[in-house]
This record gives structure tokens, C-alpha cells and sequence, in this order.
């Protein structure tokens, strides 16, 4: 069947994931998240577009941003194919990466382009990675209390003309527990829990309850092997393996 054509923005701004092709990790150190930043840093300056908010999550990233010179196929084009030529050399690999349709939404509106910004920010502490938005290191939250630009500006603008102000009830707001809901990945089918544990069992020969019993590095290696080769959510995993989910999205 043909796809269904994308919704546009009526002023240019959407809110974006792209995620790894079978739920690969597009992240897998350090040098791999300062390298994707620095290509949409450089792309910022190609294609005209302005970067409100972003959070790298291992396997797949969300972006909030604006339309400048070119379009948004153009600007995802330009940012996907050179992060991916990159990270080939790195691993020597080839073929693709990420997912070859990125999922976008538009925000045509102050309210929903607050919401989608917390929503972004807020995915690390949902996800039980940290328990502060401020303490991920992988996305541009802490630019709106230490920069000054464009984007920061205009952000902070929708909540005072005072900047000291701004930033205090920006700070609240994206910190403020809530129950939003904006685009999201979604599997074609959820698997169920007793197909899950027979993938784990095929994979790593080992029943999933009992992953928790290794040693770390073994364990690890596994819980990778099982968010590489599967289509298991982390959520998932934690559920029949008793794995706290920080401890999965990192390995």
C-alpha cells in the first residue's frame, strides 16, 4: 500500500523521532551522541532551521524544530545521511540505520508546542534513566538557563519578557509531572509477554528471569543481544527479567 502522505505544518515547526532500523542503538557511546549534536549543529547553518529542544535516547531521538531555507525531508535527509556515513566507518558496517521513514508531527499551536517541548524532556525521566530532567546529559534542556540564541530566546519569551522570570517558570514547567501525550513509536503488534520470554530463551539459551543472576558484563552483552535481535520493548524486558530499565537502556 502507497503511504500516507505527511501532515504539514501550517508555520513550518514539527516534532520528530527517528529511530534505529529493528530498534538498533543509534547511541553507542559518548562519541556517538557530541558527534549527532555537532551534524545538527552544522546543519543548522545549511538548511536555515531552528532547533528548539532535542533528546538522544539510545535507540531513537526526538527533535523539536522549525523549517528555514529548505524542507523538512531535505533537512532530515542532510542530518541522517551524514551521521549514518559516519557512524559506518566507526563500526564498519554498511547499509542503513535508522528507520527509513522518520515519524513527524506538526505544532501549530503555543499550547501543543509547550507540550511536545516538556514531552521531549521529560522522556529520560520517564523511561527511569534519571530522576531529574537536568541530570541527562543528552539533550539541550540546560542551554535555556546558561545561552543566550534565537531559539532560547523565543522559548523563554512564551513564558515572561523577563528573562530571570522566563527561566524560572520554564524550569517549573518542564519540570512539572503530567500525563502528556504526543507522537510516540508504536510496534505494528505487541508481543505478549510469553512470546517475549521464548525470544529471550532462543537468543541468549538462558530463561529471562535469570538474566539478573549474571555477572555484569554477561548480563550486558545479553540485554544488548536482546534489544538488538528482538523487537522486545526495555519496558518489556524489565517487566520479565526484573531489570531495572536504566540498567537495560544502557547496556
Amino acid at each position: 500500500m502507497p503511504r500516507a502522505p505527511r501532515k504539514r505544518s501550517e508555520n513550518g515547526i514539527y516534532h520528530i523521532i527517528m529511530r534505529g532500523i529493528n530498534r538498533q542503538s543509534i547511541f553507542e557511546d559518548d562519541e556517538d551522541c557530541t558527534k549527532f549534536i555537532q551534524t545538527l549543529q552544522r546543519y543548522k547553518k545549511v538548511c536555515g532551521y531552528e532547533l528548539y529542544a532535542y533528546c538522544l535516547m539510545g535507540n531513537h531521538l526526538h527533535m523539536l524544530l522549525m523549517e528555514g531555507k529548505e524542507s523538512i525531508e531535505q533537512i532530515m535527509r542532510r542530518i541522517c545521511g551524514s551521521y549514518v556515513f559516519w557512524y559506518n566507518q566507526k563500526y564498519g558496517r554498511v547499509g542503513y540505520l535508522f528507520q527509513d521513514r522518520y515519524m513527524s508531527e506538526p505544532v501549530d499551536n503555543d499550547k501543543y508546542f509547550l507540550t511536545v517541548l516538556r514531552y521531549i524532556y521529560q522522556n529520560p525521566v520517564k523511561a527511569g534513566l534519571v530522576t531529574s530532567v537536568e541530570d541527562y546529559p543528552w539533550s539541550n534542556y540546560k542551554e535555556y538557563a546558561e545561552r543566550n540564541g534565537r531559539e532560547i530566546e523565543f522559548v523563554l519569551g512564551m513564558f515572561s519578557a523577563n528573562r530571570e522570570e522566563a527561566v524560572k517558570s520554564f524550569i517549573e514547567y518542564v519540570n512539572k509531572p503530567n500525563n502528556d501525550e504526543c507522537l510516540e513509536i508504536s510496534n505494528k503488534r505487541k508481543i505478549t509477554d510469553e512470546e517475549a520470554r521464548s525470544i529471550i530463551r532462543n537468543l541468549c539459551k538462558i530463561d529471562p528471569i535469570d538474566l539478573q543472576k549474571l555477572d555484569i558484563s554477561t548480563r550486558k552483552a545479553y540485554l544488548s543481544k536482546i534489544k538488538k535481535e528482538s523487537c522486545i520493548s526495555i519496558r518489556q524486558i524489565e517487566r520479565i527479567t526484573g531489570i531495572n530499565r536504566g540498567i537495560i537502556f544502557r547496556a
